[in-house]
């Protein structure tokens, strides 16, 4: 990933027979005060879901942050949409 702001990485979990439709959006975006903040949206499909961020001193350690949240997320039987670059 390249320093300042990153394409959205975006995941779905579809399970009709669980009656599930969910997604997961991840990305790493700078603060104001030079920092990196790994910023993941999530909720059921349709509606406007949750969010949270959580601030890293250095884009390295916000990039791995999202890369270790994607991969659990794949685990769990997500399906990746959207990312830009193999993760």
């Amino acid at each position: 990933m390249q320093s300042g702001a990153h394409d959205p990485v975006d995941l779905e979990r579809i399970d009709p027979a669980q009656n599930m439709a969910r997604f997961y959006q991840l990305t790493v975006q700078p603060t104001l005060f030079g920092e990196q903040s790994v910023i993941r949206s999530w909720g059921r499909i349709g509606t406007r879901g949750r969010s949270m961020a959580v601030t890293f001193a250095t884009e390295g350690d916000a990039v791995r942050a999202c890369e270790k949240l994607v991969r659990s997320k794949v685990a769990k039987g997500y399906l990746c949409l959207s990312a830009a670059e193999e993760l």
